[in-house]
């Protein structure tokens, strides 16, 4: 294995709740209140929809994505969703620091250090709002592909909070059996006095529409001892998991470079640099972009994110 390259999931997709449009040769995130499923396919008129967008908006009752039916690909919820702050370089969207609030992964003159995160409120290399939470969630849609992935990335701390809670939960009340549940993404809506009572929206995770949780674990135990019986062994897919994306300092790809500096840093937020979002996920993020406690709170209704 090539070391320094992180080994994720195959990508068959992105997901997103938000659109870049352009405006006076600008381009900057629109916030929308439904999913986008797009291939990794691009032209100049942006993401080309993947086939699954269609299929889902025929089966909507007015042609909006609220809700998206998904499975975990690991049982470790933290293999599911990689969170942490982030921070990039305004002008090659390579990672400079990466951090979980306790310890962080800092590019310096030395290379690569371990050095202590007191998360963006108290770091100084974060003032400006230049470091954010990042999150990026991988789930699996459909059967097509049993280990093939869609990713859905956010800066929004709604969002990321929400889905880290729920994976948690849902790991811990099925016995450890995550990967088999079949659960779903489903878009909400919430106004703060922040967002001065304008709809914000982020991205949950719940159980799917008209089934109990109790009968969905029932149907993750059954799932469980088929794929037992077939030989399927997750707690090896788990540890390969975790083998490759500790294969190198950072979770990044080449490819992220255009979008990261899309979605991270907006025009508007910053006018003497670039703009930020994502490759195989230009996830356009709304929302309140709250931190852990005031600053990304107070951040967020400046930086236009689509997925709080």
């Amino acid at each position: 294995m090539i070391k320094g390259l992180a080994i994720t999931p195959p990508i068959l997709g992105r997901i997103s709740i938000g659109r870049m449009v352009e405006k006076n040769g600008k381009r900057l995130p629109e916030k929308d209140d439904q999913f986008t499923i797009t291939s990794q396919v691009q032209t100049k008129d942006g993401w080309v929809n993947h086939p699954l967008d269609e299929e889902l908006r025929k089966q909507s009752t007015n042609g909006k994505i609220r809700s998206i039916p998904v499975r975990m690909l690991f049982n470790d919820p933290d293999l599911n969703l990689r969170a942490e702050y982030s921070m990039f370089d305004r002008q090659n969207g390579r990672p400079l620091c990466v951090g979980n609030g306790e310890t962080c992964r800092r590019s310096t003159e030395n290379g690569i250090e371990t050095l202590p995160c007191p998360s963006p409120d108290h770091c100084p290399l974060a003032k400006g709002g230049l470091c954010k939470p990042y999150g990026r969630l991988n789930v699996k849609i459909g059967d097509d592909d049993e280990l093939g992935t869609f990713i859905f990335r956010t800066t929004g701390f709604n969002s990321i909070r929400s889905l880290a809670a729920r994976l948690s939960y849902y790991q811990a009340v099925s016995g450890n059996l995550l990967s088999c549940l079949s659960l779903q993404l489903r878009i909400r809506g919430k106004s703060t006095t922040q967002s001065h009572r304008s709809a914000i929206y982020y991205v949950d995770l719940t159980v799917r529409e008209g089934v109990t949780l109790e009968q969905t674990i029932i149907d993750a135990r059954i799932t469980d001892d088929h794929r037992k019986q077939s030989g399927y062994d997750q707690d090896a897919l788990d540890q390969a998991g975790r083998v490759g994306f500790g294969n190198a300092e950072f979770e990044f790809s080449e490819d992220e470079i255009p979008d990261v500096l899309e979605e991270f840093y907006s025009t508007e937020e910053n006018r003497d640099t670039q703009t930020i979002q994502n490759n195989t996920a230009r996830t356009p993020i709304t929302s309140e972009k709250s931190s852990l406690k005031q600053k990304l709170d107070q951040k967020s209704l400046s930086l236009p994110n689509y997925a709080a």
